[in-house]
């Protein structure tokens, strides 16, 4: 009985890993996702792309290891370059060249080869969809297949 009491309070202290799955996100704010992502990360949880992750979101290939994220057959991935908040630019999209280059120096060298290959980052989305491309860059999920 002993033993199993002690079992029990082992297995309770050891933390459940969950998956965080990504199904429609459009972005944000950098500094936000750098933070959602180091915590997800230091939990050890697995990232399901499951839809649409585009702008910010996408840093999840730069700070949670390429082994704990898939893609679903669903999954989308957009990237462009950084720009101000609209809300100080007088709603006007004003490219911000020092948070393009800090995406960038987040993304794994596959990332950045993909990118460089359709012409950089720039203001226009470029949409990285579910096939050989994007496996190349994440594994599909194994579950989902």
């Amino acid at each position: 009985m002993r033993f199993l009491v002690s079992a029990l309070l082992v297995l309770a202290s050891v933390p459940a890993h969950a998956d965080y799955r990504i199904t429609r996100d459009f972005g944000g704010l950098v500094e936000q996702y750098k933070a959602k992502y180091t915590k997800i990360r230091d939990r050890g949880e697995r990232v399901i792309i499951d839809g649409i992750c585009n702008s910010a979101c996408t840093l999840v290939l730069g700070i949670v290891p390429a082994n704990k994220i898939c893609v679903t057959p669903k999954a989308s991935l957009g990237f462009h370059a950084a720009y101000f908040d609209k809300a100080y630019t007088f709603g006007v999209k004003v490219t911000s060249y020092a948070g393009t280059a800090d995406l960038m120096s987040y993304y794994p060298s596959t990332v950045k080869q993909w990118i460089a290959r359709k012409g950089g980052l720039t203001p226009e989305m470029k949409r990285l969809r579910n096939g050989p491309e994007l496996w190349a860059i994440i594994d599909p999920c194994p579950d989902e297949f």
